[in-house]
């Protein structure tokens, strides 16, 4: 298994639609609200690197979603 933590930025008044829609992506396991640089932080659970790919495409392409930017961890 591979797990990705993804931290995403979104536009102002997006953030509600983006979470939703986030939850919504079968490979995502939990979505975090938090304050700083980023607003979501997004745990991936993939079979491969490429699933992962995929998953974090598909939150690219949630309108609204401005920038990610991803940490991979694999189990040993």
């Amino acid at each position: 298994m591979v797990v990705g933590v993804t931290l995403v930025n979104v536009l102002a008044g997006k953030e509600k639609e983006v979470y939703v829609k986030m939850k919504e992506i079968e490979k995502v396991k939990d979505v975090y609200h938090v304050f700083g640089e980023f607003d979501f932080v997004v745990i991936i659970h993939a079979n491969s690197l490429s699933e992962l790919n995929k998953t974090v495409d598909e939150i690219r392409k949630i309108p609204g979603v401005t920038k990610t930017q991803t940490v991979v961890g694999a189990e040993i």
